[in-house]
């Protein structure tokens, strides 16, 4: 918390709130002064000669001076600072893309309220535990979208995820295949990358042209992939909404019966396992995000950025040096 008074920036106003144990200190001071001065007046009247190096100037001065450096540890405790130098600071962590399925099986409610917002709260889960990562969003289904790029501003990531509705859902399929050849796409940018971490949400539903292809390709490319399966080995149907988001029946097969969307752990399994990755179900508790992490913390940082920033310079030790003198003059007089 900070605020700029007199050209300077005091950024631990909070403090503040002290300086209603400041007055009454003050107060006493005075208090302590006058009291003495009324002893010594009614011991000695005007005849100050009387008392070896008394000073009623002096004691002024050393009333004064004790109550000056009382306010400059005071001031120093408010953190001021003025002027500004560069500092260049070198950030280390890890890049990690998180692909979430946006397509239609994704509404079914075997994981409440559905699995899209199920997954949502998930990602939030893992996002907010971690530490100096950069993070990314690829939304998949037939086709994918990079919704978030890669960025170590956690606020603007939750924004791009708290977009996502039922009125994104995707009326196509899955596409595994798809979800990782994006995240290989934007890792080709990054060619000194060490480690390659994608972490994909869905329920295995898929629909993939080409998935065996690509999963050589990540291989190839040390590209190392993290499954978390959403739903239920049971299943569950698919709603159907309508252009208001209102649910108006479920999805049915040619038959006119009504589809059920059933967890697929062994492609998403196989897919994690062969990359060096981990397959996980996700669950109510947060044992799920804490093993992911674990897994991820294993992975070497590496530098992403340097940036040159501008900080303020701090200037509470001069406020303490002179309460230092302000205090050692009190005592020597």
């Amino acid at each position: 918390m900070t605020s700029e008074f007199f050209g300077i920036t005091w950024q631990a106003v909070q403090y503040l709130k002290w300086i209603f144990l400041l007055i009454p200190f003050v107060v006493l001071i005075f208090w302590q002064y006058h009291n003495r001065s009324q002893i010594i007046s009614k011991l000695i009247g005007n005849q100050h000669t009387l008392l070896l190096n008394y000073s009623k100037t002096k004691q002024i001065i050393k009333m004064f001076l004790l109550i000056l450096g009382v306010v400059f540890i005071f001031l120093a405790l408010l953190q001021p600072a003025w002027g500004k130098k560069e500092q260049l600071i070198e950030q280390e962590g890890r890049d990690l893309l998180i692909a979430l399925d946006v397509s239609r099986s994704m509404l079914a409610e075997d994981r409440l309220p559905n699995r899209l917002s199920f997954a949502k709260e998930k990602i939030k889960q893992l996002v907010n535990q971690l530490n100096a990562e950069r993070i990314g969003l690829i939304l998949f289904s037939g086709s994918t979208i990079v919704q978030c790029p890669l960025t170590t501003d956690y606020g603007a990531f939750f924004l791009f995820l708290d977009q996502l509705d039922a009125q994104t859902i995707s009326s196509g399929t899955t596409s595994l295949d798809q979800a990782i050849k994006q995240a290989l796409t934007i890792f080709e940018g990054m060619p000194t990358k060490k480690h390659k971490l994608v972490v994909v949400l869905t329920d295995g539903e898929d629909f993939s042209s080409n998935l065996a292809d690509i999963r050589s390709r990540a291989l190839q490319e040390g590209l190392t992939i993290f499954t978390i399966g959403l739903g239920t080995l049971e299943g569950a149907p698919i709603p159907v909404l309508n252009e208001q988001g209102e649910q108006i029946g479920h999805q049915k097969d040619e038959k006119g019966n009504i589809v059920i969307s059933r967890l697929n752990e062994g492609i998403l399994r196989s897919l994690a396992h062969e990359s060096g990755g981990i397959y996980l179900r996700a669950t109510d508790t947060g044992n799920d995000i804490k093993t992911l992490l674990e897994r991820v913390r294993e992975f070497e940082k590496e530098k992403f950025e340097e940036k040159h920033v501008n900080n303020l310079i701090e200037r509470y030790p001069y406020f303490v040096v002179l309460a230092f003198l302000c205090f050692a003059l009190e005592w020597l007089l």
